[in-house]
């Protein structure tokens, strides 16, 4: 199985690192046409109007939405979380999304950098207790379409969620030395 980490911002060292640690052959996605033989994409946190400006400038936008229709499952953490959105709230005026998801995620949702804190979630399908997730300057999802799957909550709103083979985090499990949201992934995501 290859799982690909887009590399042009953000948090991706961690998810490549965890990716590897469960035995998964993990890539560090530099340039579109590194996305043809991949099982899976994690977009990953990072400031998602920086990353949407590098996507747009590497031409990443339709080939990323059309290796999902191809197959490849796609996981945003964080600001990726904001780049799988169907709709964002909030949005800069000339920000972009990939629109794969039927979700409406609302940026920085739980405020700034000062803000940022850690929280137990119960994130369903996952054994052996809460996850810990840490969130650090994090959208929500404030909207979801009938087919999508609440997979963890905060004080009240959506953090986690699932739409067949795409999945979407607000938090940043690659931070945590937890692998279980990553084999999630792999497993019934990618599996999927």
């Amino acid at each position: 199985m290859r799982v690909g980490v887009l590399a042009l911002q953000g948090a991706f060292r961690e998810h490549i690192m965890t990716l590897e640690a469960l035995d998964v052959t993990a890539v560090a996605v530099r340039k579109p046409e590194q996305l043809g033989d991949l099982n899976g994409l994690i977009i990953p946190g990072g400031e998602s109007t920086a990353i949407a400006k590098l996507m747009e400038t590497y031409g990443f936008y339709e080939p990323i939405a059309q290796q999902h229709g191809a197959g490849m499952a796609v996981w945003g953490t964080c600001a990726g979380a904001i780049l799988v959105a169907r709709t964002i709230l909030d949005a800069l005026p000339d920000q972009r999304s990939l629109e794969l998801m039927d979700i409406a995620v609302r940026r920085n949702a739980f405020g700034r950098q000062v803000d940022s804190f850690e929280a137990d979630l119960d994130f369903a399908h996952l054994e052996d207790g809460p996850f810990r997730g840490i969130f650090i300057r994090a959208p929500w999802v404030e909207e979801v379409g009938d087919g999508v799957e609440g997979l963890a909550r905060h004080d009240g709103v959506a953090v986690a969620v699932r739409e067949r083979d795409l999945m979407a985090t607000a938090f940043h499990p690659e931070l945590t030395g937890d692998p279980r949201v990553h084999r999630y992934f792999i497993e019934h995501v990618v599996g999927a």
